[in-house]
């Protein structure tokens, strides 16, 4: 387990009411990690009205939650369940494609897990929300 955590966070408004958010976490995420980038998520979406937020998660150097920043992932989500049209996650551990579909249940939007980054992202950018593509 490395010492290094943290999460990036990048945040683009487009067209009208469209938000891409890309997360990176890294490492064993802590609570003080989730009061640094929750502000900035705040802020992004303050003056939106209604936004329909597409996210794109890289979790390939995620190794998991202290007990408190899990309990401030689980309210992130709850804030902003509603705002989410997609969430693409990118990992490659099992229990992260688990954790996806538990995601899911606390937001109005479709999630999925992936093993490659260009598939989410692609996912990301097609309108269709029907099956992607074999």
């Amino acid at each position: 387990m490395t010492n290094i955590h943290g999460i990036h966070l990048d945040i683009k408004q487009l067209e009208n009411n469209q938000v891409f958010v890309e997360v990176k976490a890294i490492g064993t995420l802590t609570h003080h990690d989730y009061e640094k980038i929750t502000p900035l998520l705040d802020e992004a979406l303050l003056n939106v009205k209604e936004p329909v937020v597409n996210m794109y998660i890289d979790g390939t150097e995620f190794e998991g939650w202290e007990l408190r920043a899990a309990w401030d992932d689980l309210k992130l989500g709850l804030q902003y369940g509603k705002t989410f049209n997609k969430v693409a996650i990118y990992g490659n551990q099992r229990w992260q494609e688990i954790m996806s579909k538990v995601g899911g249940w606390f937001t109005s939007g479709e999630v999925r897990y992936f093993e490659d980054p260009l598939e989410a992202l692609n996912w990301l950018r097609n309108e269709d929300t029907g099956e992607s593509e074999p």
